[in-house]
C-alpha cells in the first residue's frame, strides 16, 4: 500500500471504530482465515468489529477461534444489514467485487462509511478508499499478516491471529503446492510457527477430519471423472442427486477438483456441481503451467479469479453445460 494510505488506515484505527469485517459469498479457508485473522487482530485495539458473512461457511472451518461470533447476512438479512450501514469502517476482504457477496451486494452499494479492501484477485473494481490489492500474493491471508507489519503491530500477531493467518496461507497455497507460493511466503509461516502456531493441528482440523459421506462423494466424484487426453484436461461432475445421495454439507467438495491436475500429462481440470435450489451449475477451474483459467472462466463462464484457479457459473442444464466446455475446448489451444 502506499504510505500515505498506511498513516490514514493507522489514523482511522487509533480510537475505537465499529468495524465490519466482510468475506466473499461461500467462504473458503483463506477467506474465514483472513476476516476472522483481522477481527482479533482489531479486538486488541478496541474496536467494536464484526464479521458478517454473505452465506454459511463450511463445517470444516469452524474450529477456527470466534467462528461462532460470525454474523451470516442470508440468515439475518435486516439485522446484517443494519449493522453494516452503521458502520464507522468496512473490511472487504478476499474479494474484489461487490457481487461475490451474492445478494448483501445491494447493501455494500449504499455503505458511506471508508471500505478497505485487501485482495489478491484480478481486475479490482474501484469501490474502495483503501486498496491494498495486490495478484502476486498467493493468498488474502499472506496480504494480511504484512498489512498488520505495515501498520506497525506486528507485536499483536500473536497465536490466534497467527493460527487463521496460517489458514489461508495453507490453504491457498495448495499445501505450498501451487506457484504463487514464493520464499517470502515460507519466511512469514516461519514467523507464523515462531509465534507458536500448531501448524501439525491445523493441517489435520483442515486436511484429515473427513465424514464417511464425504469420502464416499469424492468417491462417485472420481468415479465421474472424464478425460481427454488430447486436449490434456479432465473434468468431474456431480448432481445433485449425486450430492443427496451422499448427505452433502457446504464444504464437502473442497480440494475435489484438484484430482484432476493429479493425473500426469493433465495441465487443466474443471468441476461442475449442480444446486438445484440456486438453479445453478457452479463451477472450479484449475491448470498447471501458463493456462490461463482466470481469463476462461471469464471470457466463458461468468467468472474470475487467478491463473491457475478460478471459478464461474452456468445457468444451463449439466448436459448442456458440459457440453458447452467440451465446444469450447475444442477450439482451445492447451499446451
Amino acid at each position: 500500500m502506499k504510505d500515505e494510505d498506511i498513516s490514514a488506515i493507522q489514523e482511522l484505527l487509533s480510537t475505537p471504530q465499529k468495524v465490519v469485517i466482510i468475506p466473499h459469498r461461500s467462504p473458503d479457508g483463506d477467506a474465514m482465515g483472513s476476516t476472522l485473522g483481522l477481527y482479533h487482530f482489531l479486538k486488541q485495539l478496541n474496536h467494536d468489529a464484526v464479521v458478517i458473512a454473505p452465506n454459511e461457511f463450511p463445517e470444516f472451518l469452524a474450529w477456527l477461534p470466534s467462528s461462532d461470533t460470525v454474523l451470516v447476512y442470508e440468515k439475518e438479512k435486516e439485522k446484517t444489514a443494519g449493522i453494516i450501514l452503521n458502520a464507522d469502517l468496512v473490511f472487504t476482504l478476499d474479494f474484489n467485487a461487490f457481487h461475490r457477496t451474492g445478494e448483501m451486494e445491494h447493501v455494500l452499494k449504499k455503505v458511506t462509511a471508508p471500505i478497505i479492501m485487501i485482495d489478491h484477485h484480478q481486475k479490482p473494481d474501484d469501490y474502495a478508499k483503501y486498496m491494498f490489492s495486490d495478484t502476486k500474493y498467493g493468498s488474502t491471508c499472506e496480504m494480511l499478516y504484512h498489512f498488520i507489519v505495515d501498520l506497525g503491530y506486528k507485536n499483536l500477531i500473536d497465536k490466534t491471529v497467527a493460527t487463521c493467518i496460517y489458514t489461508g496461507i495453507v490453504t491457498d497455497s495448495g499445501s505450498f503446492r501451487f506457484p504463487s507460493t514464493t520464499s517470502t511466503t515460507h519466511r512469514v509461516v516461519a514467523d507464523l510457527i515462531d509465534i507458536g502456531i500448531e501448524n501439525g493441528a491445523v493441517h489435520n482440523s483442515l486436511f484429515d477430519n473427513d465424514s464417511y459421506d464425504r469420502l464416499r462423494l469424492l468417491g462417485q466424484a472420481l468415479q465421474n471423472m472424464k478425460i481427454l487426453y488430447d486436449k490434456k484436461t479432465s473434468y468431474i461432475t456431480l448432481s445433485q442427486k449425486e450430492l443427496d445421495e451422499n448427505n452433502y454439507v457446504k464444504g464437502d467438495t473442497e480440494g475435489i477438483v484438484n484430482y484432476g491436475l493429479s493425473i500426469k500429462g493433465i495441465v487443466f481440470t474443471a468441476i461442475f456441481i449442480e444446486h438445484r435450489e440456486e438453479n445453478i451449475i457452479k463451477i472450479s477451474f484449475r491448470s498447471q503451467g501458463n493456462f490461463d483459467v482466470n481469463q476462461f472462466a471469464r471470457t466463458h463462464f461468468s467468472g474470475g479469479g487467478h491463473i491457475n484457479a478460478a471459478g464461474g457459473k452456468s445457468y444451463l442444464s449439466m448436459k448442456d453445460t458440459v457440453a458447452k466446455f467440451e465446444e469450447i475446448l475444442a477450439q482451445t489451444t492447451i499446451n
